[in-house]
């Protein structure tokens, strides 16, 4: 019943079958890591990017938050209660992540590590209460409301064999003798076979992914992700993962994994590409239309948040002068820069919102 995970490395792949997906995944993932060595400042014009990601990545486990509500929840927007614990999920997630990232500067990625991680990732949301930060010490199953173990989808490996395969998981992730993407491909499921916590183990297994990549080298900055296509292909995703425990097939998850960095690298590169455009073209334009000498610092606010108020813009560019900020913003709003997004009414401040960047973020023209 329960499910004992296989002892890594995974033997018996069909590597001539794997081979031309291996080398195209390799390809485009390098090609995505070239426009970030092209980036002067990578973590404030990806920022978005990383919200993006962890909106997308909570999605999967069910929240409904969008990345226009964590922008303008930051501004002080009010939801009903549903939607505020999504965005305090979310931004969990943006947090766990940055301080992973800087985590990795003083030690490789571990066992500890997640545990950290996973303690910065639960705090204050949904399984807050069940062992948060902790390795479950209990048994578990996963399935739908109503059922038991007996009808349960999966049932993880009992607790007690858990540890010894979380000790052969850390062991792999630290050898060096394998196709790195293949090897990250069985990291992130035998992870979700694992499954270490009482809760959020699909979170983990997914930061776990540019964390990987980041640490081996492949990535000047953690920002890869790939929660936008497994969103998008949830259902075969799932499927995937369950045919490993159903059926040993390891290799059609390996196909699945490398055709989702494909798909995914392809798709960053592109979004990249048109941020680092939009970046030259209105750091170029904005000292033009505003006469500002703070100009690169108005740019780089508006990148870094999309949706604005005077007194956002005020206190991230450090403007005296209120009156000052309305005129930068009347005037970037004549120039179609900006768009007024809600006007202000009584003691709520008009919201600004820097369209262009949002719909190639969201991957839509929804503003």
């Amino acid at each position: 019943m329960y499910f004992i995970p296989h002892k890594l490395p995974i033997e018996g792949l069909n590597w001539q079958a794997l081979a031309p997906l291996i080398g195209q995944a390799n390809a485009k993932l390098s090609n995505y890591n070239g426009i970030l060595h092209n980036m002067v400042n990578p973590n404030i014009l990806l920022s978005p990017l990383t919200k993006q990601e962890a909106v997308l990545s909570s999605k999967i486990e069910g929240t409904r938050a969008s990345l226009s509500d964590i922008y303008q929840k930051d501004l002080g927007e009010r939801y009903d209660q549903e939607k505020e614990n999504d965005i305090e999920e979310i931004n969990n997630y943006r947090d766990a992540l940055i301080f992973a990232t800087k985590d990795l500067k003083e030690r490789p990625i571990c066992l500890n590590m997640l545990r950290d991680i996973h303690y910065r990732l639960l705090a204050g949301v949904r399984g807050h209460n069940r062992k948060r930060g902790e390795f479950r010490t209990t048994d578990v199953f996963i399935g739908s409301v109503g059922d038991t173990i007996q009808n349960a989808r999966y049932v993880p490996p009992q607790y007690t064999d858990m540890m010894p395969a979380l000790d052969n998981f850390e062991k792999y992730m630290h050898k060096e003798d394998e196709e790195t993407l293949v090897q990250l491909a069985v990291l992130h499921a035998q992870f979700e076979i694992i499954h270490p916590f009482n809760d959020g183990n699909g979170r983990m297994g997914r930061i776990l992914i540019p964390l990987y990549l980041y640490s081996k080298n492949y990535l000047r900055s953690p920002v890869f992700y790939l929660s936008e296509y497994l969103e998008n292909n949830r259902g075969e995703y799932y499927q995937r993962l369950n045919k490993i425990s159903a059926e040993n097939d390891w290799q059609s998850w390996i196909e699945f994994f490398l055709k989702a960095v494909i798909v995914q690298s392809e798709a960053n590169t592109k979004k990249a590409k048109k941020i680092l455009f939009l970046y030259d073209s209105v750091k170029s334009t904005i000292p033009l239309i505003t006469h500002s000498y703070h100009s690169t610092a108005i740019c780089d606010a508006l990148f870094e948040s999309p949706f604005i108020t005077t007194t956002k813009l005020q206190n991230e560019v450090n403007i005296s002068n209120k009156a000052t900020c309305n005129n930068i913003l009347n005037k970037l709003v004549d120039a179609d820069v900006l768009k007024v997004h809600k006007r202000g009414a009584g003691q709520r401040p008009t919201t600004y919102v820097f369209a262009d960047l949002l719909n190639i973020v969201e991957g839509n023209n929804s503003f």
